[in-house]
């Protein structure tokens, strides 16, 4: 078996590469690592999940795998990522457990694991949980009242929506908004926390089946939401993944507002409230360079993290900073939430464009987007790639002739043979021009 734990958990084919014994068996060593040392007390874990149906199956393999090493679960249905890692803390858990791929196809599924608190995992205490797995000694499991239980908190939705109330003052009074649940784990709480807030709310893609998840809906297919804006005459639209802790936008004409967009935006508004801290902005490698130019301008600090939302929030934690995310739209907000999360970002969002009673269309406007072009080099060695003399030269001589214009990035896949070759330019036939003349010379090695 090879590493399981990719950038955010386990993720695979439900029932061929993600199958109940695996989920038993990560259950039980995240048990046996995260729940340990609990001085008698009865360790406790959250577990929840997305609509997707192979998702009752693996909820039930991994409730399994807790109550046979001894730990009770309080097992709270359909909520987003981010409701499973607060709920985690609020309920004083050991550890939680969300069932989710994200945005991924209905066939896949995946397990996130969070600490105490609902941190995301390092990789330290990952390979202390593989190393269970690869063990060939079974562990020693209790027995009668030794047990684990199974509770289902009748508060937990209730308990959400009231956290993420607290994280905006301002009523959205006058905001109609469009949002796209991707018939996922948004579909009760997104509607739900955005009227709550005032808004009036338009829900589509809010009827999961349990197999129509992402199918041709939210933040991976924004034009049924472009659509909708338009056709009912919205202030915005809001979509998010699967499991909600991703959100994009699209402006009231239909033009899509992307992650470094809605991070720019909101750095400007916590810079203003004084809630930025250091007046610093967290993103990663993969955000546009107009990102950092529009930051400059404003005085704010952009620091560069590795792709995936727990090395944003590694960088976040290391300088105690307030704002941080993704192009993908995975927003972090460390003083209301361990992990990323689409819905308080759409709170957040709406809450700007009601505190200066702009159009988002006027707020994202304060960053250009620079051509991005984006390949995707099939390779034998990608570690051999970016020390090898004839990459060096090529890309030396691609950021000569970019100059302080634009940007080169390669990055090898973190689970295939490829290298990802990232042009950035003021023009796009020159970043296609480059973004190519790369991917050759990286083809060659």
């Amino acid at each position: 078996m090879g590493r399981l734990f990719g950038t955010d958990g386990v993720r695979g084919l439900a029932n061929a590469k993600l199958t109940v014994e695996l989920a038993v068996r990560i259950a039980g060593a995240a048990a046996a690592v995260l729940a340990a040392g609990t001085d008698g007390r009865r360790p406790v874990a959250v577990v929840g999940r997305d609509p997707r149906a192979s998702g009752e199956m693996l909820d039930a393999a991994v409730t399994a795998g807790l109550t046979a090493a001894g730990v009770d679960v309080l097992s709270v249905g359909v909520l987003p990522t981010p409701a499973v890692a607060f709920l985690t803390g609020a309920y004083a858990a050991d550890l939680g457990v969300m069932i989710s791929a994200s945005h991924n196809p209905m066939p896949d599924n995946g397990i996130k694991i969070f600490a105490a608190g609902g941190h995301k995992l390092d990789d330290a205490v990952e390979d202390r949980i593989e190393a269970l797995l690869h063990g060939e000694r079974t562990p020693d499991r209790p027995t009668g009242a030794g047990i684990g239980r199974v509770r289902v908190p009748t508060d937990a939705a209730a308990r959400y929506l009231e956290h993420l109330a607290g994280a905006t003052t301002t009523p959205l009074t006058g905001l109609t908004v469009v949002v796209d649940c991707a018939h996922g784990a948004a579909s009760g709480v997104a509607p739900a926390a955005y009227e709550a807030a005032g808004a009036t709310v338009i829900a589509i893609g809010a009827d999961p089946d349990g197999l129509n998840i992402n199918d041709n809906c939210g933040s991976t297919h924004l034009d049924g939401l472009q659509k909708a804006v338009v056709e009912h005459g919205a202030d915005l639209g809001l979509a998010h993944d699967g499991d909600a802790d991703r959100c994009l936008a699209v402006d009231a004409a239909g033009a899509i507002v992307d992650g470094d967009a809605i991070m720019a935006v909101l750095a400007l508004a916590m810079r203003d409230s004084g809630e930025l801290h250091e007046n610093t902005l967290v993103a990663t490698v993969m955000s546009n360079l107009g990102l950092h130019l529009a930051m400059r301008e404003a005085g704010i600090e952009v620091v560069t993290a590795g792709v995936g939302d727990r090395y944003v929030l590694e960088e976040l934690r290391r300088g105690s900073f307030s704002l941080g995310g993704e192009q993908s739209g995975h927003i972090v907000f460390p003083s209301h939430g361990t992990t990323g999360d689409g819905v308080l970002t759409g709170l957040r969002l709406m809450e700007r464009m009601a505190v200066t009673g702009s159009s988002l269309a006027d707020l994202a406007s304060v960053m250009r987007t620079l051509p991005q072009v984006l390949v995707n080099v099939p390779v034998s060695d990608k570690t051999a790639v970016a020390g090898h003399p004839a990459v060096v030269e090529a890309v030396a001589a691609a950021e000569h002739e970019l100059g302080d214009s634009g940007r080169v990035l390669l990055r090898p896949s973190g689970t295939e043979q490829l290298v990802r070759v990232m042009v950035e330019a003021a023009d796009d036939t020159v970043a296609r021009v480059l973004a190519d003349r790369l991917a050759d010379a990286v083809a060659a090695v």
